[in-house]
């Protein structure tokens, strides 16, 4: 199995902004939430669980998922819990949330982040990072669940592509018979994106290492590339899939969540070392942002949620083009509207913050895959090291929500889409079953 080198990493996701075209009272149980005006007020912190730091920089990439973050921010959540002072800054690829968590704070990059699930266990086994440094990373909680979509350039409205990806392969095959060379853009190479992309190329009888390029272009990026024709198709977190349709520049096939309902998505995580010498206040950032969740998840919130993402300093996007879907209304572009869709973003509910160790041992599987993890890579002994459950435990007891603890690490056996079956306890028979692949 080929080792992925630090400079192949850099050509595909490195420089790509130049290489592209252009407490409680936020309790589930609660029935009085926060004031939507006012910030959380400060707790009396005692003093022996008092944050050894008040201080610590979080990134995070303009996606309707890192909302847990920039709510905890902008409702005084970390400063409830004695962080009072946290910077949430934002990044301009993933390949920069990648180069900064290297640095580290100390070294002017950042402490932890909004993430794409699979990267701290790439950056923690030396696959993406300078030199192939091994840099041990946590995965403190899952961010969200859902909230993903696969949309396509308008030109193949005719073809009526969808979930099922019916027609799809002849499709992309009479536009290459015309020379033209079939792009298909993700985030990050090995990130979540990237391999919901992969899954439904694959299911359609696609090869994305052979029939189609995959390129790598920042998330904010996506829409100004489909609107100069750099691409058939990109998969990405909202709001840019919504943005899409409201410019009429392309529309959606499939949310990822029609794919694999109440998938994981992204995480936060931090710095090992930063979490091993500052316990107490990786406690603080996790209540907060697990309360942020929760506020997130409730229906009542969503206008003003999309108002404060839509601020300059955090996504400068219109706030219609993150309200929508985060309601659960999906406009695809192609004359299919769904209101309530089950398929809708998830902070909190159906278990939406634990990050279950079954969740990471699939998108490991996906990784060794396609090659970016050795076959021989031992997944389980590396979730260990990485996964901490337990301190989203103790976070989560500490806001009144242990009735929220699920009994088991594992959800269990996870069906897709196509009928494909995925059992936590069988990896490697998944990963044998599957018919493209390089592994």
């Amino acid at each position: 199995m080929t080792k992925f080198s630090r400079r192949q990493f850099i050509i595909t996701a490195g420089a790509t902004a130049a290489g592209t075209l252009l407490v409680h009272g936020c309790s589930s149980n609660s029935s009085n939430p926060t004031p939507s005006t006012s910030k959380s007020p400060a707790v009396n912190v005692n003093p022996a669980d008092a944050p050894e730091v008040t201080k610590a920089t979080l990134g995070f990439i303009a996606l309707t998922d890192s909302a847990p973050l920039i709510i905890a921010k902008e409702k005084g959540l970390f400063d409830k819990y004695g962080m009072k002072d946290v910077k949430v800054s934002k990044q301009t690829s993933w390949a920069a949330t990648r180069d900064n968590l290297e640095l580290g704070a100390a070294g002017d990059g950042i402490d932890g982040a909004h993430i794409l699930t699979p990267m701290p266990y790439l950056i923690s086994e030396g696959a993406i990072t300078k030199g192939n440094k091994k840099i041990p990373m946590y995965i403190l909680a899952r961010l969200n669940l859902n909230g993903q979509c696969i949309s396509i350039a308008n030109n193949y409205k005719a073809d009526k592509i969808d979930i099922k990806g019916t027609g799809l392969k002849e499709a992309f095959a009479k536009v290459k018979s015309g020379g033209k060379e079939i792009k298909c853009a993700v985030t990050f190479p090995g990130g979540t994106h990237d391999l919901w992309m992969r899954y439904w190329l694959s299911a359609s009888g696609i090869n994305p290492d052979k029939d189609i390029s995959t390129i790598v272009i920042p998330p904010p990026q996506m829409v100004t590339n489909m609107k100069e024709n750099s691409m058939e198709a990109f998969c990405v977190g909202e709001p840019w899939n919504g943005q899409l349709v409201n410019q009429k520049l392309g529309y959606t096939a499939l949310t990822t969540g029609e794919l694999w309902n109440n998938h994981p998505e992204k995480s936060f995580a931090m710095r090992a070392d930063w979490v091993d010498k500052y316990p107490k206040a990786t406690k603080a950032l996790l209540m907060a942002i697990q309360e942020a969740q929760v506020w997130c998840d409730k229906m009542e919130n969503k206008e003003e949620m999309a108002k404060i993402l839509s601020k300059r300093e955090w996504f400068k996007a219109p706030a219609q083009d993150i309200v929508d879907r985060a309601k659960g209304k999906f406009d695809y572009g192609d004359g299919r509207i769904v209101e309530n869709s089950p398929h809708l973003m998830k902070f909190w509910s159906d278990n939406a913050s634990y990050p279950f160790q079954s969740h990471e041992l699939w998108f490991l599987t996906e990784d060794i895959r396609w090659g970016y993890l050795p076959a021989s890579l031992d997944s389980k002994a590396l979730i260990k090291k990485v996964n901490r459950e337990d301190l989203w435990k103790e976070a989560a007891k500490a806001i009144g929500q242990e009735a929220a603890i699920p009994a088991s690490t594992s959800r269990g056996v996870e069906t897709f889409f196509d009928g494909i079956k995925f059992d936590p306890e069988k990896p490697e028979d998944y990963l044998k079953s599957l018919k493209i692949k390089k592994a």
